[in-house]
Parts: C-alpha cells; sequence; structure tokens
C-alpha cells in the first residue's frame, strides 16, 4: 500500500518547489500519525535484520536521517512506515529561520539535491512540546546544533543534551553541515576537544538525575583528510562517545554526471546529498572504521537509494544506515525495498544476521581514491 500510495504522490512531489514538497509531506505525515492510519503499515520485521547498539535494540539497520524532520513533528509515523529509528532535527536552542528561500535544488538526472537550510528550527522548546506529545515508543535520535549568533556554540549543544536527556534515545551533536558559518571549524584540535569534553560532562551529569546515559554520536564531513580523521577518532575515543555518523552533506560536485554539472543548479551554494556523493562519504566510512575500536559503531549516510547502496555501507563498516535524499526521488516504497533487498543479501552472502556483515568489505572501501 505505502509503495503505491507513494507512487502516486511522487510525480505531484517533484513537481513543485522542493522546499514546499517536503512542508506537504511533513503534513501528511502529521494527518496519518494522529488518525493512526499508518499503525499497521509497517508489517512485521524480518529477525536477521535486528541488531543491537548503543544498549538499544533496532528492529532494523534502516533509520530516517535527520533534516527531514527537523521540529520533531512526525517520528512516530516514520517508525510506523518501516524504519527502525528515526533521528529529528538539527534542533537549535532559540528559533530561528535559517537561511532566505530558495534554499533546495533539485539536480533530478543526478538523484541529487543542494541544500543551505542553515539550522532553520523552531527550537528546543517546541520542539520538546512536539516530542512530549508522542505515543509511539521507536527509537528516537535527536540531532543537536547550534544557533547560527551562538558567542559560545559548545554552550548550545550542552542546552541541547540538557533540553532533551529524558526523551532521546541517543543525540546526535552535529558539528559538520557547511550551511552555518563556521561550524564545520568545530571538527578540528582543540574545539572538537572543547565541545566533545563539555557535551560528554553534560551526559553524564543528566544521567545522574534520570538514571541512565544518553548515547552521544557524532556527526561529521565528508570533506575531511586522513589526518582530521586521525585527529576525531583520537577524539570520540577520549571523550567516551557511543559512534559516529559519516556523513553530512558535501561542498564537492565531484562524482556529478556531465548533465548534472550543466544543471542549472549545480551553482548554488550549499550541501550535495544523494547519489553523488555515495563514494566519498563510504570512503570516508570505511577510513574511519579503520581508526576506531570494534566497539564504536558508524553509522553510514550519503547516496543510499537501494537495496544494494545500503549493503555496501555495511560492508565498508557501517552498522547501522540512514536515508533521506533517496526518498526524494524514489519514495516511500524504499524502506521496505532496502528490508526486503538486505535479507536477499544476507541470505546470498551466507550470513545469519545483518551484523554479520559489517566491516566485511571495510579495507576495500579504505583503499577507494577521492578527488
Amino acid at each position: 500500500m505505502i509503495g503505491t500510495l507513494s507512487a502516486i504522490a511522487r510525480p505531484v512531489f517533484g513537481a513543485i518547489d522542493p522546499e514546499r514538497a517536503h512542508d506537504l509531506a511533513i503534513s501528511s505525515l502529521k494527518l496519518a500519525q494522529s488518525t493512526g492510519v499508518l499503525r499497521r503499515a509497517a508489517g512485521g520485521g524480518d529477525p536477521r535484520l535486528a541488531i543491537g547498539l548503543f544498549g538499544l535494540d533496532f528492529p532494523n539497520p534502516l533509520g530516517m536521517a535527520a533534516g527531514f524532520d527537523k521540529n520533531g513533528e512526525v517520528p512516530d509515523a516514520l517508525v510506523a512506515l518501516g524504519f527502525g529509528f528515526a533521528e529529528i532535527g538539527t534542533v537549535a536552542p532559540r528559533p530561528q529561520p535559517g537561511n532566505p528561500r530558495p534554499r533546495v535544488f533539485r539536480l533530478a538526472g543526478d538523484r541529487a539535491v543542494i541544500n543551505r537550510y542553515g539550522f532553520n528550527t523552531q527550537g528546543h522548546d517546541a520542539v520538546r512540546a512536539h516530542l512530549e506529545a508522542r505515543r509511539g515508543h521507536g527509537i528516537l535520535g535527536v540531532n543537536i546544533g547550534a544557533n547560527k549568533d551562538a558567542s559560545d556554540r559548545a554552550a548550545d549543544y550542552v542546552a541541547g543534551v540538557d533540553c532533551f536527556a529524558d526523551i532521546a534515545d541517543y543525540f546526535t551533536v552535529n558539528i559538520s553541515s557547511p550551511n552555518t558559518p563556521g561550524l564545520r571549524d568545530l571538527q578540528h584540535e582543540q574545539a572538537l576537544e572543547d565541545l566533545l569534553s563539555r557535551v560528554s560532562a553534560a551526559r553524564d551529569r543528566q544521567a545522574d538525575r534520570i538514571g541512565r546515559p544518553v548515547p552521544l554520536l557524532l556527526k561529521i564531513a565528508p570533506d575531511l583528510e586522513d589526518s582530521d580523521l586521525d585527529g576525531i577518532a583520537g577524539a570520540v575515543t577520549r571523550h567516551r562517545f557511543d559512534g559516529v555518523i559519516v556523513s553530512n552533506t558535501t561542498l564537492s560536485r565531484a562524482g556529478l554526471s556531465r548533465a548534472g554539472l550543466s544543471d542549472r543548479h549545480v551553482s548554488e551554494a550549499g550541501g550535495l546529498s544523494g547519489r553523488p556523493l555515495f563514494r566519498r562519504s563510504t570512503v570516508v566510512l570505511a577510513r574511519l572504521r579503520l581508526r576506531l575500536a570494534p566497539q564504536i559503531p558508524i553509522v553510514g549516510v550519503g547516496g543510499i537509494d537501494s537495496a544494494d547502496t545500503a549493503y555496501e555501507k555495511i560492508r565498508a563498516g557501517a552498522a547501522l544506515v540512514q536515508v533521506y535524499t533517496g526518498l526524494v526521488y524514489e519514495g516511500l516504497g524504499l524502506v521496505g525495498d532496502i528490508k526486503r533487498g538486505l535479507v536477499r543479501h544476507l541470505d546470498r552472502d551466507g550470513f545469519a544476521a545483518i551484523g554479520d556483515a559489517v566491516g566485511t568489505a571495510t579495507e576495500d572501501w579504505a583503499r577507494e581514491r577521492i578527488e
């Protein structure tokens, strides 16, 4: 049913402004969530896709990436659609509009999107109110960030931990959006040490209050050198972060086809997501996997639009994967397609469970060259 409805709606959504289409998608899911029509839509899941990480039991490894449900309005609908988990945000402490419109552009020939949203958010209070009204209990990640005009950006991340610790199943510390000036500087050296130290301390304080430590994940960019990955791996380990998400969007336009490079939107500022990001983000994922201890999982995101690409992320070293842009072009039926396809891959390769496939091609991917 989901695939059929998605196939009908996709041409309509594809014919209108991308941000307007996104807003309509959120409104439609809010309606479905409130009426309960998605309660049975997801159906059962294959137990071979289940995986336990961060002290959480994921029914399958496929999640909705941050950026879709920015304000925590439809996480229950996303879980009902068959996602194993949903990540909302990015959420900053105070409301901010983000960058001026238009700020989202499709490169349809390459199944890609350029966006420069700039952390548009309703702020902590509004998002918390949405999450407190949840009826479902699926795994929820809260992606936290800083306001554009913050004088102390690390303090904004600490405020996010303090606000959502009793609601979030895990936090993602997003320091990799290319659309907030200076934000990616937090990925380097002393700024990273200061940020991770303060966020980890906030998690520990909240653990004493709520009786459990909320897992912390760090989301990084795909535009990093090997020396940067060395520093990130060391900092994540020192400050007891539980995982890393690889990756956010890229500033590079490598990987675009000739048609994509000639598209009228290709010169727009912003981060590139979708199919052209797959190779770059997967290589960075594999290289980081080789630098991290086995007990620190990686979440792979970037360019997943099929079961094949999801499985390659897993083989490169991702224990979980996330999609977003792939849904723009493939529709919601992609969720079921990926899960069914992953089971077929497990059968073909003789793996009893999805966790057995993690990292089986890490070294191969790490040797790939990226521009």
